[in-house]
């Protein structure tokens, strides 16, 4: 009778494949982040498209919202919205801004594009990004340095930039929401003080002139009346005293 053996060291590298099938299987779900891109991308480089891609880690739900807190450079008025899923919209926030709408389907990736008025001097750029699933879970990648080191942990984007052009320099900040606009004055409130009080001085000395104009002309009426009364009476009187 014939017995098959195995051989101890088969044995062991049968198991070692095994062991690391499963540390494969294990870790897969963990190796999902959020990648971001720009072609040719550099330091002060100016109306730069950067793409964004979500991977997802959920086979139930899908990604609703990107929350992306923007790099010491950028400020938020500095991003405008490229593209994205069909109906997700964009919003500044006071740290960076969010795209969001209609979930993906159930184990898609969410991808959208954005426009950079201007990249900082600096070598790489971190997008720490929180991505908001439709049954409310929160994947947070945001950590940087050691945490992040070798793609473990939830990690956040990273853009390398390359070294600025030559004669590349920094654009002034963007340009902020314009005063509004002053209500139209009136010519009352255009004219100075001085003509305002110059009109009512005339307007008084106008008066003043009308109503010593009647005062007159009711005294002149009145010794005109007394003055015919006297003599009406002097006539009637004479004749009597004669």
């Amino acid at each position: 009778m014939f017995r098959t053996t195995v051989p101890h060291a088969a044995r062991l590298s049968a198991l070692s494949v095994l062991i690391l099938a499963a540390s494969v299987a294990l870790a897969a779900p963990a190796s999902a982040h959020v990648e971001v891109r720009a072609s040719g991308a550099s330091a002060l480089a100016e109306n730069v498209t950067i793409d964004f891609t979500a991977e997802t880690e959920s086979d139930k739900a899908g990604i609703t919202k990107l929350e992306v807190i923007l790099p010491e450079g950028i400020a938020p008025a500095d991003v405008t919205y490229k593209s994205g899923p069909k109906g997700w919209k964009f919003a500044a926030t006071d740290r960076g801004y969010t795209v969001g709408g209609p979930a993906v389907a159930v184990g898609e990736d969410a991808a959208y594009a954005v426009t950079v008025r201007q990249l900082p001097d600096a070598e790489s750029l971190a997008f720490k990004t929180l991505q908001t699933y439709s049954d409310a879970r929160v994947d947070r990648w945001i950590e940087l340095g050691e945490h992040a080191e070798g793609g473990h942990g939830n990690s956040a984007p990273v853009l390398e930039l390359g070294p600025a052009e030559p004669g590349a320099k920094l654009a002034s900040p963007s340009p902020t929401a314009e005063p509004t606009s002053a209500a139209p004055s009136t010519p009352e409130a255009d004219e100075p003080a001085e003509s305002a009080a110059s009109k009512d001085v005339a307007t008084t000395s106008e008066e003043g002139s009308s109503s010593n104009t009647i005062l007159i002309v009711a005294l002149v009426a009145v010794a005109v009346a007394l003055a015919g009364g006297g003599l009406w009476w002097f006539k009637r009187r004479g004749p009597s005293t004669s």
